[in-house]
C-alpha cells in the first residue's frame, strides 16, 4: 500500500443539522445540551465529525440519531461553514443540513456527547455554541426560499391529511408574515404538490376540505 504525504493541512469535516417542527403555529428547533468542552453545557445543534467510511448525508443522519433519537426523513444540505476560528479545537469545516419532522411522532433520547435533547421555540433559543446561531439563521432563510417556491416543502410538518388553512398557518410561520388567502390558494394550485380529498374537517364552522400530498 502506498503511503501519501500531503503537502497541505487536512481540516476535519463535520455536519450540523437544523431540525424543525411545528406546534400551535410556531416553529420549534431541536437542540442538544453539550456534555463536554468546548462549550460544555451549552445548547447546540445536533452534529458531529465525519467518519472515514461514511458520506456526509450518512454522518448527518447518524449524529442526529445518536444525539437525539430522531431519524429524520428528507434532509437538505444547504450550506457549509468554514471560518478558520469557528471551532476552538482546530480547523473544522461544517456542512449544514435542514430537516422537518412532526414532533409528536418522535421520542427524544439524548446520547453520545449530548446530555439532553429538547424542543425550543425560536424565541427561546438564545445564544448557541460555536457558530450555530449563524447556521440556524441560514437554515431559516433557505426554508423561507423553499416554501415560497413550493408550499409542499412543509408537508413533513403536517399530518397525512390537512386543511389549506393549516398549511397556510405553517407557511406564515415560516416566512414570518400573514399572506392573502386567495393568493396562497393560487400558489398551492400552481405548485401541483397537493391533491384534494373527498373528506372534510368538521367543527363549529363550515366544513373544510382535506388535502394530502400528490
Amino acid at each position: 500500500m502506498t503511503t501519501f504525504c500531503y503537502a497541505y493541512p487536512r481540516p476535519a469535516v463535520a455536519t450540523d443539522i437544523v431540525i424543525l417542527s411545528l406546534d400551535d403555529g410556531a416553529l420549534r428547533l431541536l437542540l442538544v445540551r453539550r456534555g463536554s468542552d468546548p462549550f460544555g453545557d451549552w445548547w447546540a445543534l445536533p452534529g458531529g465529525f465525519l467518519q472515514e467510511a461514511e458520506d456526509l448525508d450518512a454522518c448527518a443522519r447518524r449524529e442526529t440519531e445518536e444525539e437525539t433519537g430522531v431519524s429524520p426523513g428528507r434532509i437538505l444540505q444547504f450550506a457549509n461553514f468554514s471560518h478558520p476560528g469557528r471551532d476552538p479545537r482546530g480547523r473544522v469545516i461544517s456542512v449544514a443540513y435542514l430537516a422537518l419532522v412532526r414532533a409528536g411522532e418522535v421520542r427524544l433520547q439524548a446520547g453520545t456527547d449530548a446530555t439532553e435533547a429538547v424542543w425550543r421555540t425560536l424565541s427561546e433559543v438564545g445564544t448557541l455554541a460555536f457558530d450555530h446561531g449563524d447556521i440556524l439563521a441560514a437554515a431559516l432563510s433557505r426554508l423561507a426560499t423553499e416554501v415560497r417556491a413550493d408550499p409542499g416543502f412543509l408537508l413533513p410538518l403536517l399530518p397525512p391529511a390537512f386543511t389549506l388553512a393549516r398549511l397556510q398557518a405553517a407557511y406564515e410561520a415560516t416566512i414570518g408574515r400573514p399572506v392573502d388567502k386567495r393568493n396562497f390558494r393560487k400558489l398551492v394550485e400552481e405548485s401541483g404538490s397537493l391533491r384534494a380529498l373527498d373528506d372534510f374537517e368538521r367543527g363549529p364552522h363550515r366544513p373544510a376540505r382535506l388535502y394530502a400530498p400528490r
